[in-house]
């Protein structure tokens, strides 16, 4: 789609296409490595490898290739390749993937090649046909697929969490069984704890202390994406699993004080009982 900033300047060349997907929770790189030398030329940008992939001759800009930047976490960025020819990389980029997405995220753009770089209505207007500008742009939307990832896996679990609070507040406890609140415990945990490990992931890239001139382009993909304020509202839903975590902890810590107080009048019970029959019996 056309955007509305191209339509209203008109004179930016051929429309082509610029996708981020991020496909897995992180991708074998030295296995992915090993197979991309075996076919393209390879590049590497600090933990970001980068191939050149023949394409379509565009006659109004001069390219002939397509441009894909694969990042360590799991995401991708094609510019300048057709839909086809996406889908066919994800499909050969699956054997090198640790632990692949059942739901893949992408964010879909258009990128033409104008006067001053913009990003307006998805669609980015890039100053020169350069790879380290595509890449300062790449590391932004590559950020955000990852960032989507987070949310999907964070709004899912408090879905699935979300009666446990009514039900405390209606009947003073969780009817559930301590092996069933430990499942839920353990699948909070794995959650917070792979967003905490990863949250360094949406900081701004060190690749950027080496080309603090491309940092711009970041700055602008990131505040475009809205970047800052989804990282709030993740921190804050991170908050709401500490305290589901906290909260069925103290739910097991009850369950547990109590079947061990109701195990100590059980003895109390038999020890009395015991000295009533050796007091009327007279039973040694």
């Amino acid at each position: 789609m056309v955007g509305l900033y191209h339509i209203l300047k008109g004179n930016y060349g051929r429309v082509m296409r610029c996708v981020a997907y991020c496909t897995s929770t992180a991708f074998d790189t030295i296995r992915l490595l090993g197979y991309l030398k075996d076919t393209y030329t390879v590049s590497r940008f600090r933990e970001v490898l980068h191939i050149r992939k023949g394409v379509k001759h565009h006659p109004e800009t001069g390219e002939k290739e397509g441009n894909i930047f694969f990042f360590p976490f799991g995401a991708i960025v094609c510019w300048g390749l057709e839909e086809s020819e996406e889908r066919k990389l994800l499909k050969e980029l699956k054997p090198f993937e640790v632990q692949h997405l059942d739901s893949i995220e992408e964010d879909v753009f258009s990128y033409v090649y104008g006067d001053n770089a913009k990003l307006v209505d998805d669609e980015i207007i890039l100053p020169e046909c350069d790879i380290l500008t595509k890449l300062a742009f790449s590391h932004g939307l590559a950020q955000s697929v990852k960032l989507g990832v987070f949310e999907q896996t964070i709004q899912k679990t408090i879905h699935l969490t979300r009666e446990l609070p009514e039900l405390l507040a209606q009947q003073g406890s969780i009817k559930l069984s301590r092996k069933d609140i430990r499942r839920m415990m353990g699948r909070l945990f794995i959650d917070r704890s792979s967003i905490n490990l990863h949250q360094e992931l949406l900081d701004t890239p060190e690749f950027f202390w080496e080309h603090s001139d491309l940092e711009p382009y970041y700055a602008l993909t990131a505040h475009y994406l809205d970047r800052e304020r989804r990282v709030i509202v993740l921190n804050e839903r991170l908050r709401i699993l500490q305290e589901l975590f906290d909260m069925l902890a103290a739910e097991l810590n009850h369950q547990h004080s109590s079947r061990l107080e109701w195990t100590i009048i059980w003895l109390i019970v038999i020890e009395v009982v015991m000295h009533l029959v050796t007091d009327i019996f007279r039973i040694v």
